[in-house]
C-alpha cells in the first residue's frame, strides 16, 4: 500500500522496499508531467523509485522531479549532443542486469528526443524494453483543439528556417488528417504565416503551456491567428500547433515521384509504397506500379 505525503515544500512518495525487489533489468520508458507535476502516474513513481539508474535529458529538470517526490537516484544526461558517447555506458549497464529508467524533460520518451536510437540498440542487443505511458503533449493539445480527432499525423519541430519549413509543408499538403507541430514562441507568426500561404485556408489551435497556470488555447483561422501575434507579439511558453486538414488536392506525377524517390532512400519497394499512400492518400497497388517504372529509368533494382 502506497501513500502521497503533501508538505507546503515536496511531496514524498512512500515506496515499501518489498517493492524494489520485483522491477527486473531492462529499460523502462517513463512518461513524466507536461507542466503540472501531479500528472505523473504511480507505476512511474514506483519504477523512478525502484531504478538502479535513471537516464535523462537534462539532470538539473529530472532532480527538480525527484526532489518533489523525495527520491534520490544516479542521473546522467543522455541528450542529442552527448547520445552517440553516453549510449555505450548505458548499454553496459544493462547487460549487468540493472533496471534503467530513461525520461525526456516533460512528456513521453522518444517524441522528438534521441531516445529512439537507444531503444533500437537495446532490441538489437535482446535486452529488455518496456513503456509506461502517461502525460503526452501533442495528445493533449489535440483533445483541446476542437478538430477532428479520429486520425492524425505529428511532425515534430517545424524546421526553423522559412524555406525548409515550406518544404515540410508542403510535403504534407495533401494529407486529409489534422497536423500536430511543436513551436518556438519567436518562431510562432513565421510558421503561422507560412501555413497559411503553403497549406492554405486552415483552422489552426495554439496550444500552449499545457497543464500550468497560464494555460491557454487559441482557435481559429490561421491568418487570424497569425494577425493576432503580429499585433500582440510572440507569447510565452512551450507551444503545440494543431493544424486542421484541408480540402482533397489530388497530388501532381510529378510530387508523387518526389515522394516516391525520397521514400526509396531509406525503404523498400513495398514499405515507400505503403508511405507515400498515406501521404497522397493514392492506392498502394498505383504507387508500386510508379516505383517499379521509376527504378527502370533510374537503372535500380526492384
Amino acid at each position: 500500500m502506497m501513500c502521497a505525503q503533501d508538505t507546503k515544500k515536496e511531496a514524498v512518495w512512500l515506496l515499501p522496499a518489498s517493492r524494489k525487489e520485483d522491477l527486473r533489468g531492462g529499460l523502462y520508458l517513463t512518461a513524466t508531467p507536461i507542466g503540472n507535476l501531479r500528472d505523473i502516474t504511480i507505476r512511474a513513481l514506483d519504477t523512478l523509485a525502484a531504478a538502479d539508474l535513471v537516464v535523462c535529458e537534462d539532470t538539473r529538470v529530472t532532480g527538480k522531479l525527484l526532489s518533489h517526490y523525495g527520491l534520490k537516484k544516479s542521473l546522467i544526461p543522455y541528450n542529442d549532443h552527448n547520445a552517440d558517447r553516453q549510449r555505450p555506458a548505458i548499454l553496459r549497464k544493462l547487460k549487468e542486469g540493472q533496471a534503467v529508467v530513461l525520461v525526456s524533460d516533460s512528456g513521453t520518451p522518444l517524441v522528438s528526443d534521441p531516445g529512439y536510437r537507444l531503444v533500437r540498440s537495446c532490441l538489437e542487443e535482446g535486452l529488455a524494453v518496456t513503456a509506461l505511458p502517461g502525460a503526452n503533449a501533442p495528445l493533449t493539445a489535440l483533445q483541446l483543439s476542437g478538430l477532428p480527432s479520429d486520425s492524425f499525423c505529428f511532425l515534430g519541430f517545424l524546421p526553423p528556417r522559412d524555406k525548409a519549413r515550406r518544404d515540410v509543408l508542403e510535403k504534407w499538403k495533401a494529407v486529409e488528417t489534422p497536423l500536430i507541430v511543436f513551436e518556438t514562441a519567436p518562431r510562432l507568426r513565421a510558421a503561422l504565416q507560412a501555413i497559411n500561404e503553403v497549406l492554405g485556408a486552415r483552422d489552426v489551435a495554439v496550444v500552449r503551456e499545457l497543464t500550468k497556470m497560464y494555460e491557454e488555447v487559441l482557435r481559429g483561422p490561421v491568418s487570424e491567428l497569425a494577425g493576432f501575434y503580429a499585433e500582440h507579439g510572440p507569447p510565452k511558453g512551450e507551444i503545440v500547433l494543431v493544424i486542421g486538414p484541408g480540402e482533397s488536392v489530388a497530388p501532381s506525377p510529378e510530387a508523387v515521384d518526389g515522394h516516391l524517390r525520397e521514400a526509396l532512400k531509406t525503404m523498400g519497394t513495398k514499405e515507400a509504397a505503403a508511405h507515400v499512400a498515406a501521404l497522397t492518400g493514392l492506392p498502394k497497388k498505383e504507387l508500386y506500379s510508379r516505383i517499379l517504372n521509376l527504378s527502370d529509368l533510374l537503372g535500380l533494382g526492384a
